[in-house]
């Protein structure tokens, strides 16, 4: 063999080391490139990719009445007694709200306070409408005792203009033995009114004593006769007793 061939072997085993050693390299990267990065044979997923999309989500009623908040204006309990509600007129019953109360006492100085006029005053400007009698007390809370009706109370519902006036009279004590004994004291005076329907209301009025009297005796006598368009229908049956 002469030189030139042994020259031209050499360039021909040198050229193919080169390409495959090139082969090599480019297997092992597009090797390299296909595995994650860190050494973890997993492939990634989405949420390891990119972050997760927040949505909101719009919550509508429960359906459940017995729970939450309303932003609606709370309702008065009770019958508002409005046109359709019972009272036979085109007025509402009047609220205790919009009254205000006056007691003056009907007994001359120096007799034993027996007999009360108890007013009320519409301080709306539109009418309003009492029914029945009220539900009278000798006393603050439920336990005090109720006064029983002296007559059949009229069953047309008194009408009291805006700014007037509605009376009721109350008869308390009907003992005539003197002070020996000792009998149940009253400090205050409370009427409940009565809805067109015939169902209490829950408001409750306030009477408290005339001046100069801090307590008053009752007993199973007191009697009320209400409610009146003047003082002389509401007192007349009751200064008969």
């Amino acid at each position: 063999m002469n030189a030139k061939e042994v020259r031209t072997g050499s360039v021909r085993q040198v050229l193919r080391g080169t390409l495959l050693g090139v082969a090599v390299a480019a297997a092992l990267l597009a090797t390299t490139a296909c595995q994650p990065s860190g050494g973890d044979d997993k492939a990634a997923s989405p949420s390891d990719s990119a972050p997760a999309a927040t949505t909101s989500k719009s919550v509508g009623p429960s359906g459940d009445s017995g729970t939450g908040t309303s932003s609606g204006p709370a309702e008065e309990t009770g019958d508002s007694g409005e046109t359709g509600g019972g009272n036979g007129t085109d007025h509402p019953d009047c609220r205790s709200t919009g009254l205000t109360t006056a007691v003056e006492l009907q007994d001359p100085p120096g007799e034993t306070p027996r007999h009360f006029l108890l007013t009320v005053t519409n301080g709306s400007t539109s009418p309003c409408v009492l029914n029945d009698s009220p539900q009278v007390r000798l006393g603050a809370g439920n336990s005090a005792p109720i006064v029983e009706v002296l007559e059949e109370p009229d069953t047309e519902p008194l009408v009291v203009a805006g700014g007037g006036k509605a009376y009721a009279g109350l008869y308390v004590f009907g003992n005539d033995e003197g002070g020996e004994a000792e009998y149940d004291q009253s400090t205050v005076f409370t009427a409940t009114l009565i809805a067109g329907e015939g169902t209490e209301l829950t408001g409750t009025l306030l009477f408290d004593l005339p001046d100069g009297l801090r307590s008053v005796s009752y007993d199973d006598a007191a009697r009320v006769n209400g409610w009146a368009g003047t003082e002389g229908l509401a007192m007349r049956p009751v200064n008969q007793l």
